[in-house]
């Protein structure tokens, strides 16, 4: 077991590496269970979801296509600005595919709604949701994950791949951050 100092701007460690290790297993599981005998396309958007992605896929028993997208609502900000920007999409037709989307966090569900909806429209059989945190608090869209790893209340947070400007995706764990880091 490692331990790691926490950030200095990090108000408090909300979720431990061990914590994230186990839970990544379970959905991971539990996936394999739903998609048995199934070869499924999973979907990362990046950028916020590629350690989640990776310690994911690696937990799958089953065969799997791997594919990215990257899309974004957010900019620089912390607030939606309310527009889908695809700015990678997919190399892989969804036509007929069973699709997993992994995403980092779902808030206003505005991101994955509009996902869900395109991949939909392009032929997909299904299309299901793994997310790592779920902001539920802040929903304005009617949908939610079909694997949520963790339920967090409504702060800011970063690590895992999550980050505030670019910065803090390293750490293996996920903290709160600084309210006086993001208010400056």
């Amino acid at each position: 077991m490692q331990t790691h100092t926490m950030h200095q701007d990090c108000e408090r460690i909300l979720l431990t590496e061990e914590q994230i290790n186990s839970r990544v297993r379970e959905i991971a599981e539990a996936v394999d269970r739903d998609y048995q005998g199934k070869n499924p396309l999973v979907v990362g958007i990046l950028k916020g979801s590629i350690i989640f992605y990776a310690d994911f896929v690696r937990r799958l028993t089953m065969p799997v296509e791997l594919d990215f997208m990257a899309v974004s609502s957010y900019g620089s900000g912390t607030v939606s600005s309310g527009k889908l920007k695809i700015r990678k999409d997919l190399d892989r037709d969804v036509k007929g595919r069973d699709v997993i989307i992994v995403e980092d966090i779902i808030d206003s569900g505005f991101t994955l709604a509009n996902l869900k909806a395109l991949l939909m429209e392009r032929g997909a059989s299904s299309v299901r949701i793994a997310t790592l945190l779920n902001k539920a608090a802040r929903r304005e869209y009617d949908i939610a994950p079909d694997y949520n790893c963790f339920y967090i209340e409504n702060e800011f947070v970063i690590g895992y791949g999550l980050d505030y400007n670019e910065q803090y995706r390293h750490l293996p764990y996920i903290g709160v951050l600084k309210r006086e880091v993001y208010e400056k």
